[in-house]
């Protein structure tokens, strides 16, 4: 076993993932409808930023680079990652270094963890509410109201009171038309590639690390190895033991969490899946067309697929028929995901093949 998935079952009450226009949205030709969603980038960073809080590990510096042109103006240049394995959201984050003018050589490593976006579990089982909503300080005494005419000038005291009495509003309360909701079930995917979760190559034909890296990285006891990508550098096994049950906790326990998302939702998880073969656990969590009604969806947790490790979660029950739930269901998942992260021989894997 090479990659494990792990498929989620979330839900989402009147809340907003990523702001744009309300709420991102894609429209799904076939039932006719907007349906709401979080990005797989937005997704992984509320994954490492849990990741992080987990382990207790600040996560690592990014440094921004600007050009000063003739006018004394800055312009933007490049971002530069740390490309350093020692932080935990770089070894499972991955990264990318490319100087400008190829002065130097680029630095890549891509991300062991491969992760959907967070979209409906089916397109009638989510979507989109309109709300308005107001920004109200009436009731406030010492507010400050300041108008200005055509020109840009400030009215005085008189002027405002003598216009306003010509207007029937208020200036102390601003509407906010049209806020887009996301309410629903939805469901997200992970791929982690074992081959690459602790192991970061050393090929210099195409460099993840500097060579000061490597050998920084050898003197904390990092060892080399050869997988199927060539040499490598392995993580030690004290540091995988601290990192994997952080990293099995982000994947189970991450909510949306950037800065992008608001209107507070538990988005609490209703099941969740495990298993090495992407086509069954497809099928674990899953949602069927009515026979009576081609309008209506009903969602499926089957939690007894040969292959395919389900755990279902108390307030399941409220939206699925199920059999199995638990009140302890992410926490057994949490363990049974971290044995599967352990049981890897990261050290000797063509010798394992």
């Amino acid at each position: 076993m090479n990659t494990v998935y792990i498929r989620t079952l979330k839900r989402a009450e009147h809340t907003v993932f990523n702001v744009s226009d309300g709420q991102k949205y894609y429209f799904d030709n076939q039932f006719g409808r907007r349906i709401p969603y979080s990005s797989g980038q937005q997704v992984k960073r509320s994954v490492i930023d849990t990741l992080c809080e987990t382990i207790n590990q600040v996560p690592s510096p990014t440094t921004f680079l600007f050009d000063v042109n003739k006018q004394k103006e800055l312009k933007e240049g490049e971002v530069y990652a740390t490309c350093d394995p020692t932080y935990a959201d770089q070894l499972f984050g991955g990264w990318m270094k490319a100087a400008k003018g190829g002065k130097e050589r680029t630095l890549k490593r891509r991300s062991p963890l491969s992760i959907s976006a967070m979209r409906a579990l089916h397109p009638l089982l989510a979507g989109l509410d309109i709300e308005n909503a107001s920004f109200d300080r009436s009731d406030r005494p010492n507010n400050k109201v300041i108008i200005r005419d055509e020109k840009g000038n400030q009215l005085n005291e008189e002027e405002v009171v003598s216009l306003l009495e010509e207007k029937d509003r208020s200036v102390s309360r601003k509407w906010i038309p049209n806020n887009s909701r996301a309410t629903g079930l939805f469901i997200m995917d992970v791929a982690i590639d074992l081959r690459r979760l602790f192991n970061v190559s050393i090929n210099q034909l195409e460099p993840e690390m500097s060579d000061e890296t490597i050998e920084k990285l050898k003197g904390e006891g990092w060892v080399e190895s050869e997988n199927v990508f060539g040499k490598c550098l392995v993580a030690p096994k004290t540091l995988r033991e601290k990192w994997i049950p952080g990293l099995a906790k982000a994947i189970i326990n991450w909510r949306i969490t950037s800065n992008q998302s608001r209107t507070f939702s538990l988005m609490d998880t209703l099941a969740l899946s495990i298993s090495d073969n992407a086509n069954l656990i497809a099928g674990s969590i899953r949602a069927k067309l009515s026979e009576e009604d081609s309008r209506r969806a009903d969602p499926i947790v089957d939690e007894n697929i040969n292959g395919v490790d389900t755990f279902v979660t108390l307030q399941a029950g409220a939206y699925i028929h199920t059999k199995s739930e638990k009140v302890d269901a992410l926490e057994t998942a949490e363990k049974a995901l971290v044995a599967l992260l352990l049981a890897f021989d990261y050290e000797n894997q063509l010798a394992r093949d």
